[in-house]
């Protein structure tokens, strides 16, 4: 039998990937698109700043369900077949991309019902998060895993640079039509899902009440210090390295880039994550993981520094932008390793409870991040809280690699013999 040479030969990944990539198109343009309409609805009838407060509740409306189901999404991608919890999100989503197309259609977008759509677009990514990250080490062989996990970030980073221009010049265009456009992505996702026929899966753990299973994937990380690591390297580097939250600072009041500038500075992480991600598609990391992982975090801090001070260079904006397309890269490497090391490390029964420990430390690092990103820039200045975030980060990559020297033992992609060795990994001294 030929094997195939790449994840996208393979008819059930392909499908896979190109449903992942029409979701992240169509959900990255709905959420600028929210933003926009909640911002607008409030200024109706307040001044900018009590508007803008709106801005930051919509956040919290989207996030909000993640932290509240993680126990529940969890256990349900490993207890239930994950090609319909992909389905089921997606229909959901679709339905609230119809919703929103009708609402705005008809003039009847309130804010109830914005925060209300923007709370069910919530419940559908925490239950999609889990099950799709699971769902992808069942459609290609093993081997070929650390590749698949390249192209589906590959597709998340384009969708994500593609989707909120595209939303926004829909919108500019005629607003009902943007949401439109992301039913129809939807649409396209869903039926590509559906065409995903049935894959291997391990018998489901049911031992144990449903509470004691929901609780075991956070149990399964801090056993396994190797993943424990990995998340926590993650979680830390992207909360003290939150040099985008100041992103707005930098364009307005460092740089002077204006509105237009902002644009640029803020797609520029992602591509770089997109052009690395698809370089590793193609040529996966194969020796010395664990090293390059360590290396990738303190090459992200670095980075953050050198953006931090962009304002002193000849070339302010292309050394900015330079910059943070080095930030992107660097963050691509590890989230390449980190979800490589996650979904072969964990045994298939348990890949969705980890993956909803992961998602859900993850996501609140993104939020938590910009959080002490701005609390620190207004105590020291945003220049001071970016410089310091980057040194921060290149301290956690060295802690890191004393705390956690399952990391650097880390040397391939090759899975353990048996997963009941995990557990019992040597501790630091």
């Amino acid at each position: 039998m030929v094997q195939p040479v790449s994840p996208l030969s393979i008819a059930a990944f392909r499908n896979y990937w190109f449903a992942r990539f029409f979701s992240t198109i169509a959900l990255n343009g709905m959420v600028v698109i929210i933003g926009w309409q909640v911002y607008d609805v409030a200024r109706r009838t307040m001044a900018p700043r009590e508007a803008a407060v709106y801005l930051g509740l919509i956040g919290v409306a989207q996030f909000l369900p993640l932290l509240l189901l993680t126990l529940v999404t969890g256990l349900a991608a490993d207890r239930f077949d994950r090609r319909w919890i992909a389905r089921g999100t997606t229909a959901l989503e679709l339905l609230c991309a119809a919703t929103l197309a009708l609402l705005t259609w008809g003039e009847r977008e309130t804010l109830p019902a914005l925060f209300a759509v923007a709370s069910l677009l919530g419940v559908a990514r925490a239950f999609a998060a889990p099950a799709l990250q699971a769902l992808s080490p069942n459609l290609v062989p093993k081997a070929m895993l650390p590749s698949a996990i390249a192209f589906s970030s590959f597709a998340w980073q384009v969708g994500a640079i593609a989707g909120p221009p595209i939303g926004g010049y829909l919108y500019a265009i005629d607003p009902p039509l943007a949401y439109a456009a992301s039913a129809v992505l939807l649409a396209a996702s869903l039926l590509l899902l559906l065409a995903i026929g049935p894959v291997p899966r391990a018998a489901a753990d049911r031992k144990g009440s449903p509470w004691s299973q929901a609780l075991e994937g956070f149990a399964y990380v801090r056993r396994n210090r190797l993943v424990l690591g990995a998340i926590s390297l993650d979680l830390f580097a992207v909360l003290l390295g939150g040099a985008t939250a100041m992103l707005p600072i930098y364009a307005r009041d460092i740089l002077h880039s204006g509105s237009e500038g902002l644009g640029h500075l803020r797609a520029a992480p992602a591509v770089g994550a997109a052009l690395v991600a698809f370089w590793l598609g193609r040529r996966p990391l194969r020796t010395a993981i664990g090293l390059k992982l360590l290396i990738a975090v303190g090459v992200f801090g670095l980075g953050t520094i050198v953006f931090g001070l962009s304002h002193h260079s000849p070339a302010p904006m292309a050394t900015a932008l330079g910059c943070l397309a080095l930030l992107g890269a660097a963050d691509m490497v590890s989230v390449y390793v980190r979800q490589s090391l996650i979904q072969l490390y964990t045994p298939d029964e348990m890949r969705g409870r980890v993956g909803a420990a992961s998602t859900l430390f993850i996501s609140g690092s993104n939020e938590l991040g910009e959080a002490e990103s701005g609390f620190l820039a207004a105590a020291i200045g945003p220049v001071a809280a970016v410089v310091a975030g980057g040194v921060g980060t290149i301290v956690i990559a060295i802690l890191w690699a004393r705390l956690f020297p399952e990391i650097l033992r880390a040397r391939s992609f090759d899975p353990p013999k048996s997963f009941e060795e995990i557990p019992a990994q040597e501790k630091p001294a």
